[in-house]
C-alpha cells in the first residue's frame, strides 16, 4: 500500500510538471504563428499536445495507483475530488484540442488544471478509510460523473476567456475591462490561498482547540493558520499561540473561514504588487496570447462545451446524487447546502442554453456566461466545501 501510495505521488508530480511544460510550448505555438493556418499546425503546439497527453496518462496512473491503495475510488475529500477534478479538465481539452487544433485553449486550459492540483496539495493527502456515510458505489457513479460534468463547462470558460481576452479593449477604462481584471483577480487568489499555506506550512504553524460540534459534541480542531476566528465555543489546547479574534457559531467552519481569509488577504497583496510592477491591468498580460484565436471558433467551443457538459452534470450532480441521497437519508432532496448550490449551477447553464437558444446571446455575451458559470462553480468547490458547514462537510 505504501509503495502505491508513493508511487501515485510520483506520477501527480510527473503530471504537474509535463502540463507545466506543455504550457510552454503552448506559448510558443501561439507567438511564433505568422498565419492562421500555421497557427493550427505548428510544431510547437503539436509537442505541447504530446507532453500534455503524456500528462494526462500520467494522471490517470495516479489516480488508478491511488485506487488501488485505498481500495475505494479516490473521490473522498478534498484532494482527491480537487486532483480528479484537473485530471477531467485536461481529458476535456485533450478532446476538443483534436477536434478544433487551437493551441491557445490549451494555453489558458493547462494553467488552470495547474492551479487547481496546486489547490487540492494543499489539502491532506493522506491516504485513509472511508467514513460510513461514504461506503457506497454511488460515491463512485455520482461524484465521478459531476466531477466529469463541470470540467467539461468549465472548458467553456476557457473558451470564453479568451474570447474576452480578444475582443476587450484593454486600452480603455470600461465595465467589461473592469470585469474582466476581475476575473483575473480571482485566479491571483487561488495562487494567493497556494503560496500562504505553503508558507505557514513550512513553519510547521499549529494551534490546537476543542470545540462544541453542530451534534453538540466536544471535538477537536487544528489549525495550520494563525486562528482569526475560532469554532463555536471553544477552548485553547495550545494556549501559546494566538486567540482567535472572533468565535463563529455551529453553522460556519472557523478553521477554514479563517484560511479564506489569509487566502484572500495574501492574494490581495499579491495582486498589488503585480499591478505596482506592470502598471497596468494584469488582464493586458494575458491578451498578446489571445490574438491569434479565432472569436467564432471560441464562441463554438464554448456553447458545444455547455451542451455537453450541462446533461453530464445534471446526470451526476442531480439525478445520481437524489438517488443517493434517498439510499442513505431517506429522501431525495433536503436543501443541504452543498445541494442548493448544486441547483444553483445546474440553474444558470439551463439559463445560459435558453438565453443563448431563444434570445441569440453570442460572442462576448455568451462568452461573460460560461466565465460566471464557472466562477459558481469553483465557488461550491471552495466556499461551500469548507467555509458552510452541512452533511456534505466530510468532503
Amino acid at each position: 500500500m505504501t509503495q502505491l501510495a508513493s508511487l501515485s505521488s510520483n506520477l501527480l508530480f510527473v503530471s504537474f510538471v509535463a502540463y507545466l511544460v506543455a504550457t510552454l510550448f503552448f506559448g510558443g505555438a501561439v507567438k511564433g504563428a505568422k498565419s492562421e493556418a500555421s497557427y493550427k499546425n505548428n510544431k510547437w503546439g503539436k509537442m505541447g499536445i504530446i507532453i500534455t497527453t503524456i500528462g494526462f496518462l500520467t494522471h490517470l496512473g495516479y489516480f488508478a495507483t491511488r485506487w488501488m491503495a485505498s481500495g475505494h475510488a479516490p473521490l473522498s475529500n478534498m484532494f482527491e475530488f480537487t486532483t480528479a477534478f484537473a485530471m477531467m479538465l485536461v481529458g476535456a481539452f485533450i478532446l476538443l484540442f483534436y477536434l478544433y487544433r487551437t493551441p491557445s485553449l490549451g494555453l489558458f486550459a493547462l494553467p488552470i488544471a495547474i492551479i487547481i492540483i496546486g489547490y487540492a496539495s494543499m489539502f491532506p493527502t493522506e491516504i485513509t478509510p472511508l467514513i460510513p456515510a461514504l461506503k457506497s458505489y454511488w460515491l463512485w457513479v455520482h461524484v465521478s460523473t459531476a466531477a466529469l460534468g463541470e470540467a467539461i463547462l468549465a472548458i467553456s470558460a476557457v473558451a470564453g476567456l479568451v474570447l474576452l481576452l480578444k475582443n476587450v479593449d484593454l486600452t480603455k477604462k470600461s465595465k467589461e475591462r473592469f470585469w474582466l481584471e476581475s476575473v483575473m483577480f480571482t485566479l491571483v487568489l487561488v495562487v494567493g490561498f497556494i503560496l500562504s499555506s505553503s508558507a505557514f506550512a513550512l513553519t510547521g504553524y499549529e494551534a490546537e482547540f476543542t470545540f462544541v460540534d453542530k451534534n453538540e459534541q466536544t471535538a477537536k480542531m487544528v489549525y495550520n493558520y494563525p486562528p482569526l476566528f475560532g469554532m463555536n465555543e471553544y477552548v485553547a489546547v495550545t494556549p501559546d499561540k494566538m486567540t482567535p479574534l472572533f468565535e463563529m457559531p455551529a453553522i460556519i467552519n472557523a478553521k477554514t473561514l479563517t484560511t479564506f481569509v489569509w487566502s484572500v488577504a495574501t492574494g490581495i497583496v499579491l495582486y498589488l504588487l503585480m499591478r505596482l510592477i506592470v502598471r497596468r491591468p494584469i488582464a493586458t498580460l494575458f491578451q498578446p496570447f489571445a490574438k491569434k484565436a479565432n472569436t467564432q471558433l471560441m464562441d463554438e467551443i464554448g456553447y458545444r462545451s455547455v451542451l455537453i457538459g450541462f446533461p453530464v452534470f445534471t446526470l451526476g450532480a442531480l439525478i445520481f446524487a437524489m438517488i443517493w441521497a434517498h439510499e442513505a437519508w431517506s429522501r431525495f432532496w433536503g436543501w443541504d447546502p452543498k445541494e442548493v448550490w448544486a441547483l444553483i449551477t445546474w440553474l444558470f447553464y439551463a439559463a445560459f442554453l435558453h438565453l443563448r437558444l431563444s434570445r441569440g446571446w453570442e460572442g462576448k455575451k455568451s462568452a461573460w456566461l460560461a466565465v460566471i458559470g464557472f466562477i459558481i462553480i469553483m465557488f461550491n468547490l471552495i466556499a461551500v466545501n469548507l467555509i458552510i458547514a452541512g452533511l456534505h462537510s466530510y468532503a
